[in-house]
């Protein structure tokens, strides 16, 4: 196997990825441990990895305040436990495939996670740790996405990568419409003037302005994640042109 291409990632793990058949909610666990498989498998290969998860497989607030039933600050935050959840999986799930890692939170809860430092975070990972974000960016209106675009400025990533289910960024949804066009490379501005069903625009423009650059690929694929680590051509990558 060849050598990396990155030293240092941010892995945005959706969190309906980790219901395995659409729509079955709540965490298949295979889906689970073929996804930690390859994680454990890039960490062995020296990349220092660090995780953001969402928690839509859980818990989604849009239903809630829609209905009128939840106002969104409090949608938000139940979102942003759910993905506490999510994260204490990856992590039990890691660490019985041998892999040390460290789940931090946005919001304190000192008794299953440590709160969010970046410094702390930047060490564990330089101790071969892998490091697991939960709880968002800790805020209402912000989105794993940002969340995701966020730690990966804060840690020095060297690319987001948003592992999800489709397999790459087309112009326009390929479900509707059957000519639609996959991208293999776009840039920023693109995706936010065509309103691209990337990310939200606060990640894409986060990511834009520190100039860091977005992978999106199709989890569901065995070895995806060993091959975007290894830079192999999959999915989409966003960049500045």
């Amino acid at each position: 196997m060849s050598e990396p291409a990155y030293k240092r990632i941010l892995l945005k793990l959706s969190g309906e990825a980790l219901e395995g058949a659409p729509g079955n909610g709540g965490i298949d666990y295979a889906v689970l441990g073929r996804m930690c498989d390859e994680i454990a498998e890039v960490h062995r290969q020296g990349v220092q990895v660090a995780l953001v998860v969402g928690g839509g497989n859980i818990f989604r607030g849009s239903t809630g305040v829609r209905s009128g039933v939840l106002d969104r600050p409090t949608a938000d935050y139940m979102g942003m436990l759910a993905t506490v959840i999510n994260a204490l999986a990856i992590q039990a799930t890691l660490e019985k495939r041998g892999v040390l890692t460290r789940v931090m939170t946005a919001i304190e809860m000192r008794p299953v996670a440590e709160p969010y430092i970046r410094r702390r975070a930047v060490r564990h990972l330089e101790k071969g740790r892998i490091v697991i974000f939960g709880a968002g960016t800790g805020n209402p209106f912000f989105t794993t996405d940002t969340a995701a675009a966020l730690r990966a400025n804060e840690i020095g990533a060297e690319i987001l990568m948003k592992a999800t289910k489709v397999d790459g960024v087309y112009s326009a949804d390929p479900h509707i419409h059957a000519d639609a066009t996959r991208y293999s490379r776009i840039d920023y501005i693109t995706v936010l003037k065509e309103n691209l069903n990337v990310m939200d625009a606060t990640a894409i423009s986060l990511c834009r302005e520190y100039s860091l650059p977005i992978l999106v690929f199709d989890i569901n694929v065995p070895g995806n994640i060993v091959r975007a680590v290894q830079g192999e051509t999959i999915g989409t990558l966003v960049t500045g042109g």
